[in-house]
């Protein structure tokens, strides 16, 4: 990989790329081996991928009177679970996110995750949380752009200390799946905007997470391009047991979850499940016809 352009790509892959960092030294260090508090209760009343956060605060700067942008969230999402957050600028959508993903520590508060608590773990312990058990899909895509798509789906895998055959096998592997057979060598500017997003929830596929977390990831693609897009992601559940978990402003966009949670000022302000869109119903919800929807999409469950 470093011969064709990954050796840049290769000195730090940051928080907003997947979360990834190949100069870490405890890459294949075990989770909670740095101090994070396994909780009892969690697996004795969940799942073991069911993601809890109970009293969640967050607060940024010094200013004890200034609002929190999470003033006390308590939420369970369920293994398979498509969830959409939505609410107004300033709500705490992203906030959430990303404390929910262990991007950020919440200033108090418990996030549970296999009877761990990853509020409480390391930064290292959470970036090795990041790499193997969470997927991440952003509006922009965020591939490097001197690798083929291939490779930048690879990525982490290798980055992780996985083998460049193996990860390239289990890279290649998803391209079928998500429409995107005879793209492999294309770099992303050779793609277009769903063809780079599709790459980019390969990306996040490729470690067979328990949770994927996408934030506004049809916010830069039109109408049709939206619905495929979401056709590939909420198809995810069903066929690898992992969660989906997406931030939107787009009513549309949330429909095709299950389940849709708003905020405002930091506060949960409503919990809807419903039957969500499919690809053979989008067109009523999205405007899309639905056409390229991913109706025989499959993934490969968690290893």
């Amino acid at each position: 990989m470093a011969g064709r352009g990954g050796r840049a790509a290769a000195t730090r892959v940051d928080a907003m790329s997947n979360h990834i960092s190949p100069d870490c030294s405890d890459a294949r260090m075990p989770l909670g081996a740095t101090g994070a508090q396994r909780h009892p209760s969690a697996s004795a009343t969940s799942t073991p991928l069911d993601l809890f956060a109970r009293s969640l605060v967050m607060r940024y700067g010094r200013d004890a009177a200034a609002p929190p942008a999470l003033g006390g969230v308590d939420l369970r999402i369920t293994a398979g679970e498509t969830v959409a957050v939505m609410g107004p600028s300033g709500s705490g959508k992203t906030t959430l996110l990303h404390v929910l993903a262990g991007i950020a520590a919440p200033t108090s508060g418990q996030v549970l995750w296999k009877g761990l608590d990853v509020a409480r773990m390391s930064d290292r312990d959470r970036t090795s949380l990041r790499r193997r058990d969470f997927g991440f899909v952003f509006q922009q895509g965020m591939l490097l752009p001197e690798l083929p798509a291939v490779e930048n789906v690879a990525l982490p895998l290798m980055i992780d200390g996985a083998r460049r055959g193996e990860a390239m096998k289990r890279a290649r592997a998803l391209f079928a799946p998500l429409g995107l057979s005879g793209l492999e060598s294309r770099r992303p500017g050779e793609l277009s905007g769903g063809q780079a997003q599709r790459v980019a929830i390969a990306r996040a596929l490729v470690a067979r997470p328990g949770v994927v977390f996408a934030d506004e990831p049809t916010g830069a693609l039109d109408q049709t391009t939206s619905a495929e897009v979401m056709g590939h992601l909420t198809a995810l559940p069903r066929h690898s047991g992992a969660s989906l978990v997406l931030v939107t402003h787009d009513e549309n966009v949330a429909a095709w979850c299950s389940r849709t949670i708003s905020l405002r000022d930091g506060l949960l302000t409503s919990d809807v499940r419903r039957a969500p869109v499919t690809a053979s119903t989008a067109t009523g919800a999205t405007g899309a016809t639905g056409a390229t929807g991913p109706a025989a999409t499959t993934f490969s469950g968690r290893s």
